[in-house]
């Protein structure tokens, strides 16, 4: 089968492709797995912490991509839930181990054997995939694979992180960045919390318009002052800065969410410049949002379903994967990034 691998870490500043376009055996079912036949993988910025090292792979080369949509074409004989011709999502949650106490809690991103798709183990960067049934989530008829694709990683930790900031309708929310996640909290927002004004920070001006022309109330640069202090705020940036601009501008008791795996560190100096009586106190709060489950993952996609929901998003061939990573990294972003696998 055709796949992209990577075979270092690497600094894409310099390396322009940092993944090769090859060859690899198909997988086989085991017992509990399926095989599936991958139509689409989202681009996700995940893939260049992985590529850069901040979240290194397991083993070298890896195929990574974790929003994977497509056809089961081999179950194992243990399999029950689902059938060959099933449509399916594969998320970053590759498989935890069922039996810890985060587990049995519903917490399974806590999980200390969590494997995560594309980093421990072969994702979705290729022509099939295989992955456990109980990990494998249907994907309802509402979405083309295309539009499928960002929820099950953007649009569920995105979903995730509206969660844990706790913001009842009609108070104030925030959002520092526009890409793949924070365009899909938006539109969540405005469904779940009507009464709520949503302000967006970021830095393009491509990316504010973008905002306000899908209703945000406000959009400004990330070190710009908003209207008004706000009750929570998620961060959706690959960066430090917007951490530190955004705690400035939560009111008391507000709470900052971090939506992201890792942290480049390119401006981690500007953390030195945290001021605990202007950022922190008045009870102010700091939560980060650690993988995603299987339950936000199928949450966020009947809630998607329900509004709907469905993410802007540009598709790219599968040889137009390293183009598609540089303009991640260079912040060229409206909406999601989808390869074409099939």
């Amino acid at each position: 089968m055709r796949a992209l691998f990577f075979k270092k870490i690497c600094d894409l500043r310099t390396e322009r492709h940092p993944l090769t376009l090859g060859h690899a055996p198909e997988p086989r079912a085991g017992d509990d797995e399926i095989i599936v036949k991958v139509g689409v993988c989202g681009v996700c910025h995940t893939e260049l912490d992985e590529i850069e090292g901040r979240t290194p792979p397991l083993f070298f080369p890896m195929i990574p991509g974790h929003q994977v949509v497509g056809q089961v074409v081999e179950k194992g004989t243990g399999v029950v839930r689902l059938q060959v011709g099933d449509r399916v999502g594969v998320g970053w949650i590759f498989s935890a181990c069922g039996i810890c106490p985060w587990c049995r809690s519903e917490r399974e991103n806590l999980c200390e054997q969590f494997r995560a798709t594309g980093r421990d183990a072969h994702g979705g960067y290729a022509e099939y995939m295989k992955v456990r049934e109980a990990f494998a989530i249907p994907i309802q008829a509402e979405f083309s694979d295309s539009e499928a694709a960002p929820l099950l990683c953007a649009g569920a930790i995105g979903y995730r992180s509206l969660r844990l900031s706790g913001i009842q309708d009609g108070q104030t929310l925030g959002l520092t960045g526009f890409g793949a996640s924070a365009h899909l909290v938006l539109k969540m927002a405005h469904y779940q919390y009507p009464q709520s004004e949503v302000f967006i920070f970021a830095r393009s001006e491509e990316e504010r318009l973008f905002a306000r022309e899908l209703g945000a109330a406000w959009a400004g640069d990330t070190e710009e002052a908003p209207p008004e202090q706000l009750a929570a705020i998620i961060d959706t940036t690959p960066v430090w800065r917007p951490v530190v601009e955004a705690l400035k501008n939560l009111k008391s008791g507000g709470r900052l969410v971090i939506n992201a795996i890792r942290k480049e560190d390119t401006d981690q100096g500007r953390l030195l410049e945290m001021d605990y009586p202007h950022h922190l106190w008045l009870e102010k709060e700091i939560k980060s949002v650690a993988n995603v489950t299987r339950r936000d993952i199928q949450e966020c996609l009947a809630l998607a379903a329900a509004i709907p929901i469905k993410p802007d998003y540009r598709e790219y061939g599968l040889d137009e994967a390293n183009q598609a990573l540089l303009e991640l990294k260079e912040r060229q972003i409206r909406g999601a990034k989808v390869l074409r696998i099939q």
